[in-house]
């Protein structure tokens, strides 16, 4: 300014114009160097921060199960969009629950230990991996294969699937999918249906439940031993004993007769309230827990063996708590049982379904149960909803016997941030884990994972 004011002192009023003109124009075009350059540079950064790519439609995404072991086997990943062939129902998945091997394990939630044994390579005939676990699943049905009678798109559906659950897409022929009440979440549909068709089939079809008698369940926290604990409450007089971990008591009292630790030697404790026994025994356990359950049947008792979670122990398998728990497993006479007047059975619903053509029967079973929920006289129970990624974190759940009914994989839940320590852990709906009593010599503490 102070140069201007001396040309403005030598300068005609012409000239004066001029430059002020000139100078002006210097400035404009320099203003305009400036923003050029600026809006260059934006350009040369946008590629090294470009927007999230867009899933592709055909894809989606699905747990994999890499191989057999530890919890590192697990992993999310991006799997082709199935579509359904003939006869098939393709369901957008809202809810899963994790089952990796034939029910029977089902011993306390839908994230089992069925799962862990499939998962661990300790089942007969285990499928090949790389593959996507899981068996029950609830959602809206996409669409259909030709000659695929029943559904429509949109319908409200729960499902079996032969594996491949743990994704957002599925099929499955649709005699393995029910239409579920509009009054049904798809967190109860998805934790409703392997449980309490399997405690149906063998509290009535295989055991002949009727009023007065009496039942005993292993891990009666579980969500298949809360779903006997409420087909039992159907029938009248009916007397369920319970065995389950002591710091689930508080939460399941109410829903069976008499309840016992189970640490503890139940037998005397029972007999001590029926010295006859018991009418039905279901064992999810076996090991030790085959005799005692068949020492406790009453003459004309039936005992039905549905999995074997004391085979499962810690996070990797050992050879030798392996087969501490198969020698305790009591030789069964049969000229012993014919003497004595007791039935013994095993039950496994997705073999009966998947490989032994039942499933007709459980069509009938499932209608007859959506009635009773209808009446309002069962209702899933649900511990707990995780997110996909969440899956190592829910299995290690299961691990610890910490939950008390299914456990949910929701589709549609976002991934909550879980923290660790050495001896409690907390879900994502807050609720404490207690680490199990006198169970550490029968497995690894594994940490959840980060």
């Amino acid at each position: 300014m102070i140069v201007l004011q001396e040309r403005k002192r030598e300068q005609s009023p012409v000239a004066l114009m001029h430059t002020l003109f000139t100078s002006s124009s210097d400035m404009a075009t320099e203003g305009t160097e400036i923003a050029e350059e600026t809006d260059q540079m934006i350009e040369q950064k946008e590629p090294e921060n470009p927007a999230p790519a867009l899933m592709d439609p055909k894809e989606m995404r699905a747990v994999l199960l890499t191989g057999f072991g530890g919890l590192n086997k697990l992993k999310l990943t991006k799997k082709p969009m199935p579509e359904p062939q003939e006869g098939e129902v393709k369901i957008r998945v809202k809810a899963c629950v994790m089952k990796m091997g034939p029910i029977g394990d089902e011993s306390d939630s839908g994230l089992n230990f069925l799962d862990l044994m499939v998962r661990q390579g300790n089942i007969d005939n285990p499928p090949k991996t790389p593959l996507v676990p899981g068996f029950e699943c609830s959602g809206i049905v996409e669409s259909v294969g030709d000659n695929t009678k029943g559904f429509e798109i949109g319908d409200r559906v729960m499902a079996f699937v032969n594996y491949s659950a743990w994704a957002e897409v599925v099929c499955t022929p649709l005699d393995f999918v029910y239409k579920i009440p509009d009054d049904m979440t798809f967190s109860e549909a998805a934790a409703f249906s392997m449980n309490f068709v399997a405690a149906y089939m063998m509290l009535f079809e295989v055991a002949s439940l009727r009023e007065g008698m009496s039942v005993l369940v292993h891990s009666a926290g579980g969500a298949l031993g809360q779903a006997v604990a409420q087909l039992c409450s159907t029938v009248p007089s009916v007397t369920v004993f319970g065995t389950a971990s002591a710091s689930k008591h508080d939460a399941i009292k109410h829903s069976v007769t008499h309840l016992f630790d189970r640490n503890i030697d139940y037998v005397p404790e029972v007999k001590k309230i029926s010295p006859e026994g018991v009418d039905i025994v279901l064992d999810c356990l076996c090991g030790e827990n085959t005799g005692k359950g068949l020492a406790l049947l009453k003459p004309m008792g039936r005992y039905i063996l549905y999995g074997s979670s004391n085979m499962v122990t810690g996070e990797t398998k050992s050879f030798f708590s392996f087969a501490k728990s198969w020698w305790q497993v009591e030789k069964v006479n049969p000229i012993k049982l014919y003497e004595e007047n007791k039935a013994m059975a095993g039950f496994s619903l997705l073999n009966f379904l998947f490989k032994q053509g039942g499933c007709r029967q459980v069509q009938s079973v499932v209608q007859k149960l959506l009635s009773l929920y209808e009446q309002k006289k069962i209702k899933p129970v649900v511990d707990s909803l995780w997110a996909l990624e969440e899956v190592k974190e829910a299995m290690q759940r299961i691990h610890d016997r910490g939950n008390i009914g299914k456990l949910i994989l929701d589709l549609e839940k976002s991934p909550t941030p879980l923290m660790a320590n050495d001896s409690t852990e907390t879900s994502e709906a807050g609720e404490e884990e207690e680490e199990q009593e006198g169970d550490n010599e029968n497995k690894e503490r594994m940490p959840f994972i980060q």
